[in-house]
């Protein structure tokens, strides 16, 4: 089955009833989560970012609290899954302000925790990407933004 560009998917949606696009929501969100956790989003949460951002902030520590110190191998496989749910939140979020404050709480987690980032260049590589990515997000940001962003930003280095 060939999947219909999204213009023609609006255009549909458009003259579809209330109740058959409620329909279609609930039917999407019961075959994958993530479409599950992006209603969730949308409906119950994008009006108040800041709270959004303090609860993913709490998920992060949980997950830092439970990242194994024995073996570099499992820091970097903690990181990276702490990562991919940070980059899921961001993703359903869509706002650089967020991606932005995100990413250098992430950063400063690992730096206050006891992870050696230059143990090895996995770990290390990481961590550059994710500076560059703050760098990224920082460029779409208003100007007095980028400056408080670009002091927290300094400490991370």
């Amino acid at each position: 089955m060939k999947a219909s560009s999204l213009n023609e998917i609006k255009n549909e949606l458009n003259e579809s009833s209330n109740t058959r696009l409620i329909a279609l929501c609930l039917r999407l969100a019961k075959y994958k989560k993530e479409n599950k956790e992006l209603l969730t989003y949308l409906l119950y949460q994008a009006h108040d970012e800041q709270s959004y951002i303090e609860n993913i902030k709490v998920e992060i520590n949980t997950a830092f609290e439970d990242i194994n110190l024995s073996n570099n191998y499992y820091i970097k496989k903690s990181l990276r899954k702490i990562l991919r749910n940070t980059n899921k939140h961001i993703k359903y979020s869509s706002i650089a302000q967020t991606e932005v404050e995100l990413l250098i709480y992430f950063c400063q987690k690992i730096k206050a925790s006891d992870i050696v980032i230059d143990a090895t260049q996995a770990l290390h590589n990481i961590y550059l990407n994710q500076l560059k990515r703050i760098k990224d997000a920082m460029a779409k940001l208003h100007e007095d933004l980028q400056y408080d962003y670009n002091k927290e930003l300094e400490t991370l280095k």
